[in-house]
């Protein structure tokens, strides 16, 4: 490869570019190595302020009480059946709309994409929804958080993008002559050329699902169909209600629950946080791609 030349203006631009992306890939990286390392530090180091930047007197304690209430196993089951179920219903209903209004032969698909469009910008809020959940009978059960978080206009809209941009028409025509229906060709041609945008929007569909905590602590009061934030939540707030500074409670008390809050709470959020880590590699290929495909062009 040829050795490149660079201006002097090029190599200010480049050189300041180099200084904001390292300022601001310790912005964002030094939260997430401190949260990893007091998790994994003890409680005493925790109590003292002595971590920094690596652990301090490594300890797996507060793993060990996260991972002994039991709770914590319920909410794991129940946040993955909703964020899968969340995931799959999401995906079907966005590409059941997208690849529609993507046809450009379609009778009225402006006005429906404006009847999609309202509801983006003007919601009816809490109490409608509370109110039409309750009424079609899904309080206290899994389908009160699955099916309201079943569509996504932006959703539809960006996929329904990558599919005018990326699916010629040409395509569509050569399909028919073979005697492909309209049914088969969004199976077993659409889809799989579109395996970018539909990682893309699983994803975002699947990290949404994944922290979401408020339609569960609206619509759920069965504590067995309570997801894992709503569990990690409940023990934040026993720990942050702790009062440390009341003389009423005995200081080896005080000072065995001011270790176990600190232990708990960086032990919840590397567990709250764990599967998305472990999921978002296996996704990035697809998800650089898909973002520029599906908002870029169009």
């Amino acid at each position: 490869m040829k050795n490149l030349h660079y201006s002097p203006q090029d190599r200010i631009v480049l050189a300041v570019n180099a200084v904001l992306l390292t300022i601001f890939m310790v912005v964002v990286l030094y939260p997430f190595i401190y949260v990893v390392s007091c998790s994994f530090s003890s409680g005493d180091a925790l109590v003292r302020g002595e971590v920094w930047l690596l652990p301090k007197n490594l300890s797996l304690e507060g793993y060990r009480l996260v991972f002994a209430y039991t709770p914590i196993w319920t909410g794991y089951r129940n946040s993955i059946i909703y964020t899968a179920a969340v995931t799959v219903f999401n995906i079907l209903m966005t590409v059941m709309a997208a690849y529609p209004l993507s046809r450009r032969d379609l009778d009225g698909g402006k006005i429906i994409i404006a009847f999609f469009t309202i509801p983006m910008l003007f919601s009816g809020g809490l109490i409608p929804s509370y109110m039409l959940v309750s009424g079609l009978g899904l309080l206290n059960t899994p389908w009160a958080i699955i099916l309201p978080g079943s569509m996504s206009v932006f959703n539809v809209i960006v996929m329904r993008t990558y599919f005018r941009n990326s699916i010629p028409a040409e395509l569509l025509e050569a399909a028919k002559i073979d005697g492909c229906s309209d049914i088969q060709f969004v199976v077993r041609i659409v889809t799989p050329l579109s395996g970018a945008i539909i990682a893309v929007v699983a994803l975002w569909v699947a990290v949404g699902s994944w922290n979401s905590y408020f339609s569960a602590l609206i619509y759920l009061n069965d504590r067995k169909l309570y997801p894992l934030q709503i569990i990690l939540r409940e023990l934040l707030l026993v720990t942050a209600n702790i009062d440390f500074t009341s003389t009423s409670i005995d200081p080896r008390q005080l000072e065995r629950s001011q270790y176990l809050s600190h232990l708990l709470r960086y032990g919840t959020i590397i567990i709250g946080s764990l599967p998305l880590m472990i999921m978002y590699p296996f996704v990035q290929k697809y998800f650089v791609k898909g973002v520029m495909i599906g908002s870029i062009k169009g």
